[in-house]
């Protein structure tokens, strides 16, 4: 990951980006234009990105919209833009966000490694290959996925087997389908930045490997 990894400046600049593009979007001003040439190469980089909005509520961060490519397909500065407007307007979870709940809300971007199948003989072995805090999961049966991010099992303080059980149902199957024969999960690291305060200071993100 060492290779790939971002600068603090760089993680900002996506952060900054993701919100300057909401509320571009929210205020029906043009997007933000975007200078490949003054752009790192790391930013330009093919990655996949998950874009997360959070709305303060009562001095609580309560999520408001989460959208991501877990495939690397797009240059990471472009992937952040398309998966700020899909988290503010277009996550199924969560009615379209207005314009009145901008200033109460914080942006973070998690950019991702790429997915590493995790290689197991029997399924019952699962929890002890995952080190909840470092690794994001993804799993595919048949036409079914479902992804968490590396922060999620640390935010619900979540067993790794927790993190596996909340991973089958995040998929639409049952708690206990990572334990079907044919599953496959892969797993990921991810770099996570995010506002300290709404418009505020960017920081990145540091979780307890367990």
């Amino acid at each position: 990951m060492d290779d790939v990894k971002l600068s603090l400046d760089e993680g900002a600049y996506l952060v900054k980006l993701a919100r300057e593009t909401v509320y571009s979007k929210l205020a029906g001003l043009e997007l933000p234009r975007v200078d490949e040439s003054k752009l790192t190469d790391r930013l330009k980089m093919e990655r996949g990105v998950f874009t997360t909005i959070y709305k303060l509520v009562g001095g609580e961060r309560e999520l408001r919209g989460c959208i991501g490519y877990p495939m690397p397909i797009k240059p990471l500065y472009k992937a952040v833009m398309e998966t700020a407007i899909e988290s503010a307007f277009n996550d199924p979870r969560f009615t379209p966000l207005k314009l009145s709940e901008f200033n109460d809300c914080v942006f973070e971007v998690s950019v991702l490694t790429p997915l590493e199948k995790v290689e197991y003989k029997s399924p019952l072995e699962l929890p002890k290959k995952i080190v909840v805090g470092r690794d994001g999961l993804v799993l595919r049966y048949g036409p079914y996925s479902g992804l968490l991010l590396p922060q999620v099992p640390v935010e619900y303080g979540w067993s790794a087997e927790e993190y596996l059980i909340h991973l089958s149902m995040k998929a639409g199957l049952p708690p206990d389908a990572y334990l079907y024969k044919g599953v496959e999960i892969y797993r990921f690291e991810a770099q996570v930045f995010i506002e300290k305060s709404p418009g505020g200071e960017v920081v990145e993100e540091k979780f307890p490997k367990c």
